[in-house]
């Protein structure tokens, strides 16, 4: 019971669950169960995610090559990339192909 100053009294403030009381347990097992299913939805979501990247987490085509941007001529490409992290248009010494391969390893390469 609340007053209102002046020594009267005002209505007790209503709640939903004095009414029903098992507003609050509803309410949580909605809560609970709802963030349950999004948590697990997530889970698969980043589970197919990561399928869909192949080594190095590089994403994949149809036919299972990594799809990264050419450093040397700057167009998208999609080639297979070895255990080494090299891809198959890789040239040894030159230094946008070379830096491109330490991009792959680390996985900051560009991709498309």
């Amino acid at each position: 019971m609340k007053t209102n100053g002046a020594g009267g009294r005002l209505r007790r403030d209503f709640s939903p669950a004095d009414a029903t009381g098992h507003m609050d347990d509803r309410l949580n097992r909605f809560v609970r169960t709802t963030f349950r299913r999004a948590g697990r939805r997530y889970a698969e979501a980043r589970r197919a995610f990561r399928e869909g990247r192949g080594d190095f987490g590089l994403p994949r085509d149809d036919e299972g090559r990594s799809k990264l941007v050419c450093r040397r001529y700057a167009e998208r490409r999609a080639v297979v990339v070895d255990a080494s992290g090299r891809p198959d248009c890789f040239e040894a010494g030159h230094p946008d192909c070379e830096g491109c391969a330490e991009d792959v390893r680390e996985g900051v390469v560009e991709t498309w």
